[in-house]
């Protein structure tokens, strides 16, 4: 868990931005603070209208970065001008607003609110189908939070998720500290039943995305959870499942219990059963023991299992882990090996949406209403499309939509309606 400060700069649009960065922290067990002297990071969501602006935005980010040890820029300037922080020697991770939430998580398991309740957000429900993990990683705070892992019958989960269906969700976001372990603590790993229940018992057009689900979790149970997969359209094609590092020295240091090849094997196997489908995995930068060696490894498991949604941290001690007492890398060093990791992801997600590009993609869901008259949608693996002047399609969120992709912006797409739920009719 991490404490944040936010601050917000320029138009509506921004603030709609914060927002959703804030709703996304909380879900995760992060909590806001008023001043960055009391944050572990902060965050500024920055604005370009003029050139006084840029200054004054240059100007702030300086002094957040003399008040803590964690800043991240995002926002207009940070997407239209990055450079320009880089080249003013200011110390922060440049990122799109989508990613900030996974970058305050460092690495770590996402932390839920008390109890197991599904939520109902919009056409997006939230189903928590677990608490705890069965993880012990040495830089990880949240397991001091929440223990080990605790389930709830398959039975109780089906029936959540069933009412949430009734209630109008479109979209099913089943989440867990590690979904992979589902069901481990009543002596077997359950992931795959749950699923292939909620797609076949619960009447209804929805979809199903599955949380995060550490390698060593999903290693158990590949060959059926890529079966489940390939079985029910109601799932989106999508496995979130952080690696962290590509060495497997550091990520016994970091106690992560899998190893590179356990990974490598689940991406295989996923291949092997899907024809199309989004790897998402995270990358912590500069843990303590990693070596330049260790790094380059890291880099050539991102080129080879070329996932499609990457998180790149930068690593930050948390209070009370083990990795605290290491005697760290020095900023220079992490700032370097974030900026070449940030880079070659750009790279590999560029080229994952340049490929959609001419394409048509079927029943993609209208999931939320976007900047200004925009709505964003997902397709059957996961991929974000944004399609603009909505309200003269009639789209609104929870229906679906079939998407000839025009363009994109290297991490979601541009599309136009070719298909819609009035020309259905």
């Amino acid at each position: 868990m991490a404490r944040y400060h936010i601050e917000t700069y320029g138009c509506t649009s921004n603030r709609g931005e914060s927002r959703q960065i804030e709703s996304a922290l909380r879900d995760a067990g992060h909590y806001k603070v008023d001043s960055p002297e009391a944050a572990d990071v902060a965050i500024m969501n920055s604005c370009t209208v003029v050139e006084k602006t840029e200054r004054n935005m240059l100007r702030r980010a300086k002094e957040l970065e003399d008040e803590i040890a964690d800043l991240i820029v995002t926002g207009c300037m940070a997407l239209a001008q990055g450079e320009e922080f880089e080249a003013h020697d200011v110390d922060a991770q440049i990122l799109h607003w989508d990613d900030v939430p996974q970058a305050v998580t460092n690495g770590e398991c996402p932390t839920p609110g008390p109890g197991t309740e599904p939520v109902l957000d919009g056409v997006v429900g939230i189903l928590p189908i677990a608490r705890g993990c069965m993880s012990d990683c040495s830089y990880c705070i949240t397991k001091q939070a929440t223990g080990k892992i605790d389930s709830p019958p398959v039975e109780e989960n089906v029936e959540k998720a069933r009412a949430l269906v009734h209630a109008g969700a479109k979209e099913l976001r089943i989440t867990g500290q590690d979904t992979g372990v589902y069901g481990w603590d009543d002596g077997e790993r359950k992931l795959h039943v749950l699923l292939d229940r909620i797609c076949t018992e619960i009447e209804g057009d929805f979809r199903v995305r599955v949380g995060m689900a550490n390698p060593k979790g999903v290693h158990g149970i590949r060959d059926e959870l890529a079966a489940t997969f390939a079985e029910h359209d109601e799932l989106y094609n999508f496995l979130h499942a952080p690696v962290q590092s590509g060495s497997d020295d550091v990520l016994g240091d970091m106690r992560r219990q899998h190893q590179v090849s356990e990974y490598v094997e689940v991406v295989e196997t996923f291949d092997d059963a899907l024809g199309e489908w989004t790897l998402s995995t995270d990358f912590i930068v500069g843990f303590p023991t990693e070596t330049d060696a260790d790094f380059q490894q890291t880099m050539a498991l991102l080129r080879e299992t070329r996932p499609e949604k990457i998180n790149v941290t930068r690593f930050s001690k948390r209070p009370g882990t083990d990795a605290a007492d290491m005697k760290g890398l020095g900023g220079t060093k992490k700032k370097e090996r974030s900026k070449a990791m940030s880079d070659l992801k750009m790279e590999v997600v560029g080229d994952a949406y340049d490929a959609m590009v001419g394409t048509t993609r079927e029943d993609c869901l209208v999931v939320e209403h976007g900047t200004g008259d925009s709505v964003k949608c997902r397709d059957h693996a996961y991929r974000q499309i944004i399609v603009q002047n909505a309200s003269d399609h009639g789209l609104e969120p929870g229906d679906f939509v079939d998407l000839e992709v025009t363009g994109h912006s290297t991490v979601y797409a541009f599309a136009e309606p070719v298909r819609t739920p009035q020309l259905a009719d």
